[in-house]
């Protein structure tokens, strides 16, 4: 299935502040990344079991895993559900360098190692939010 169909259908399931906030970061994202991949994970794992929120990735990048493996990957992921909205940065190299640079300027959101979740786009500081998506388009 064609990945903007599931995007937008996904987007249009959630309820209407949800829809504005992720519509916002779906255009500050193809803002930053014009080029980008988009692809949708709908959650579901081969056999139709749920193993994860459904995600919107952007951009592409590849994991490489200690035992020699590899798994394509997205750049940045955008997810959502009931309880809010996580951004995704996947493959950084310095671990810390979300909490270290950015925790204390997100306002009501937590940092994690490669992740941002917070409840609604009101509660940041859209100016810091692109520095981070910026950081993780790079």
């Amino acid at each position: 299935m064609d990945p903007n169909i599931q995007i937008k259908t996904f987007i249009s399931s959630q309820i209407p502040s949800k829809q504005q906030d992720l519509l916002l970061l779906n255009e500050l994202l193809l803002q930053l990344m014009p080029e980008a991949k988009r692809t949708f994970f709908d959650g579901l794992n081969e056999e139709g079991k749920v193993v994860a929120n459904p995600t919107i990735g952007y951009g592409e990048r590849t994991l490489y895993y200690v035992d020699g493996s590899s798994k394509d990957s997205f750049r940045i992921g955008v997810s959502a559900n009931k309880t809010g909205i996580s951004i995704y940065l996947i493959g950084l190299e310095d671990h810390d360098y979300l909490k270290k640079h950015f925790a204390d300027k997100m306002g009501k959101a937590s940092v994690s190692a490669y992740c941002i979740r917070f409840k609604s786009l009101k509660d940041l500081d859209l100016n810091v939010l692109k520095e981070v998506l910026t950081y993780g388009a790079d």
